[in-house]
């Protein structure tokens, strides 16, 4: 049972919230450890495969603010990273059970998740506070989130992976 202020990242935890993402239409969901106004947005973000996250960056006001850290605790995600042009450049194979496990990347690099298992947890860190209408730039060329093209395009992310 969790107390005030204390917050217990745990299986329970893990499966409530992967109960939510399997229901929800995005096949993801967040579960915040911060409070919006916070200047560190720490967070669970549970996915699916068969989400689609467009690529993006992050970019804020202040130099390096825009980095992004993700560990994963449960399951497996491929990051890919793209050049302004939208060509994938690297892929990472993120997998709690190693070798890499997480990653930290730098403000201002394009990139997209995907998710390659099951009620896949990573826990995200990021500069605060959330900017709903500037947290991100996203590359063109690609579809954007609920298009058919979406699917097709995270089934080839996917794939791309499969050893």
């Amino acid at each position: 049972m969790t107390s005030p202020g204390l917050q217990l990242i745990d299986q329970d935890l893990f499966d409530a919230v992967a109960l939510r993402a399997r229901a929800s239409e995005r096949l993801r969901m967040n579960f915040n450890l911060h409070q919006e106004s916070d200047l560190v947005q720490r967070f669970l973000n549970v996915m699916q495969p068969g989400t689609y996250i467009r690529p993006h960056r992050h970019c804020r006001p202040g130099t390096g603010e825009g980095f992004e850290c993700f560990v994963v605790l449960q399951g497996s995600i491929g990051v890919l990273l793209f050049d302004a042009n939208g060509t994938c450049l690297r892929q990472e194979r993120l997998d709690a059970a190693g070798p890499v496990r997480g990653l930290q990347l730098d403000e201002g690099l394009f990139h997209s998740l995907v998710a390659l298992a099951p009620d896949s947890v990573i826990f995200e860190l990021k500069q605060g506070p959330y900017q709903p209408l500037a947290d991100k730039d996203f590359l063109a060329g690609f579809p954007q989130e609920g298009e058919l093209e979406s699917r097709e395009q995270e089934l080839e992310w996917r794939r791309s992976f499969d050893v």
